[in-house]
């Protein structure tokens, strides 16, 4: 069936054209990249060639076969940009119209194109006139009298939103850059805006290394499309920045730099990351938009967990079924922080244990815990919990981790349906130590009296046990001893030091050797009671 293509549809997307959806042929593709699988096509408009980059999200038209050799398709959504002082036009969205056909015309490359061009194709003739039997796939249309015309539909022009300051006259590059989605994002763009909601905003942290003092902080957005990215400020930055962005605010965002993302840090799905400059935009945009979601979930049934590399990080869901106190943990650095363990359960059969650390044990911690001492068993999501197989495996928090308690998603509904209507009653297995079948020592709680009988504790190396039991009797004398201040690296040797004359001076460390006199003058100021080691 003879198509008409897009008359000089190559020429006007060269001149800036983005509106007219024309209607163009794929007369060759070829895969590039080596760390991330990317598609060159060679677009005709039946008498001019150009070649164009397919964004990353569109690569599974390719693979499908949806998209091929010979495929007439429509442009919706693309900008042409110049890389390497070349024109290359970036497909963002397509449809494909007829996935095979014949090549159209007498196609050929456009002067100023790429010398080496033709070199990557592997059928060169391709761009030759063609003379072959009208049963071949390459053979010449029919006149054009008999030809059946595509009209792609116009798509109208952007149009800034209505905040968008203009302070005197508009110069080169400085118009209103063009909004496109987070997912086709890449290097080869010149100017972007993308507009999004702001779904985590990281605390303020201070750095110090060889470059100096610094300070950093992060924020994660999430657009219509479904595409999420993290945004990074330095330094100066962070001053312009850090009070204006508030979670779940939507912002226009332009100006900023495309860098690999660094995944030891960053747990979104994409491969690069926004870093904010002197002179990128951030503008809050005052009307809502209901066609951003608030949040985006990738649930993990818990059974699947068992399989989950360490530090692997996840979405999960669940209904609470228990949570513990709160307690107060010593860290390596010396620093005391609060730790709570609870357990969540789902219809998959299993139960895990999920630890918070920090904050998230007085804030949302406090309230799960009078939710389910009253006798509710609320939903809890996890966004960016990270995987502990330290005897069994179990989810911790993060600093970029978020709870969200009884969430209005389907999942959530799906979860409490189940649960009403039997999964109360429903015997779970815990893939955590706690109760972990056939485990060793510390994955099975031992009573006091187990532990006396089997000798637990008195060989050369540690027995390891879970026990619970009442404190009936606490010492009151001698509870603490005066520990050795200096400091080992970043944290406190604490170890016992004795006194080793009349005067309470000098003191001996725990090696037998007297300290130094500096350390005598700090050791002089401590006495019982002053410094504390818990036994």
């Amino acid at each position: 069936m003879p198509v008409n293509l897009t008359r000089n549809a190559i020429a006007m997307m060269n001149s800036g054209d983005v509106n007219s959806k024309p209607l163009v042929q794929v007369v060759d593709i070829k895969l590039i990249g080596n760390s991330q699988e990317r598609y060159r096509f060679l677009l005709s408009d039946s008498e001019s060639t150009q070649h164009a980059m397919l964004a990353t999200q569109l690569n599974e038209q390719v693979r499908t076969g949806r998209v091929k050799k010979g495929s007439i398709i429509q442009l919706i959504d693309y900008i042409c940009s110049t890389v390497q002082n070349r024109r290359i036009i970036v497909v963002l969205n397509m449809e494909t119209i007829i996935p095979e056909y014949e090549i159209i015309g007498n196609p050929k490359l456009p002067t100023g194109s790429e010398p080496e061009a033709n070199k990557s194709m592997p059928n060169n003739n391709l761009l030759e006139p063609s003379t072959r039997s009208t049963n071949n796939r390459y053979s010449a249309p029919a006149p054009a009298n008999k030809a059946q015309s595509f009209q792609p539909t116009i798509q109208p022009a952007y149009q800034p939103p209505p905040n968008y300051k203009i302070q005197g006259p508009i110069m080169k590059n400085e118009a209103p850059a063009r909004i496109i989605p987070i997912a086709a994002l890449n290097p080869y763009q010149g100017r972007w805006a993308i507009k999004a909601r702001v779904t985590a905003k990281g605390d303020l942290r201070r750095y110090n290394n060889a470059r100096g003092d610094g300070k950093v902080f992060s924020f994660d957005l999430l657009d219509s499309d479904g595409g999420e990215i993290r945004v990074t400020c330095f330094n100066a930055v962070v001053d312009r920045f850090y009070n204006v962005i508030e979670v779940g605010k939507v912002y226009l965002i332009s100006k900023g730099s495309l860098k690999p993302a660094q995944k030891n840090f960053n747990h979104l799905k994409n491969e690069w990351e926004i870093f904010l400059e002197s002179n990128s935009t951030v503008e809050l945009c005052p009307d809502e938009d209901g066609s951003i979601p608030r949040q985006q979930f990738s649930f993990r049934p818990i059974t699947e967990i068992e399989s989950a590399e360490n530090n692997f990080i996840l979405d999960v869901i669940g209904i609470v079924i228990s949570v513990n106190p709160s307690v107060p943990i010593l860290r390596k650095n010396g620093m005391e922080t609060q730790r709570r363990i609870l357990n969540l359960k789902d219809a998959s059969g299993k139960s895990v244990e999920l630890t918070l650390w920090g904050d998230f044990c007085n804030k949302e911690g406090q309230k799960l815990q009078e939710m389910v001492d009253s006798g509710l068993f609320p939903v809890l999501a996890v966004k960016a919990g990270k995987v502990n197989d330290f005897n069994g495996k179990s989810i911790g928090t993060i600093s970029s981790t978020q709870l969200f308690i009884d969430p209005d998603c389907p999942e959530a509904q799906g979860l409490r349906a189940w649960f009403e209507s039997g999964g109360r009653n429903t015997a779970s297995i815990s893939i955590s130590k706690e109760l972990m079948p056939g485990g060793s020592k510390n994955e099975i709680r031992k009573t006091l009296t187990q532990i006396k009988d089997e000798g637990l504790g008195r060989s050369d190396k540690p027995d390891w046990v879970t026990a619970k039991a009442t404190v009936v009797f606490i010492k009151t004398d001698n509870f603490c001893y005066t520990a050795c201040p200096l400091m080992i690296g970043d944290r406190q040797c604490n170890k016992k030091v004795t006194q080793s004359g009349p005067d309470s001076r000098p003191y001996r460390t725990h090696l037998g050797n007297s300290f130094p006199g500096s350390w005598r003058r700090n050791l002089g100021m401590l006495g019982k009671g002053n410094v504390f080691v818990e036994i």
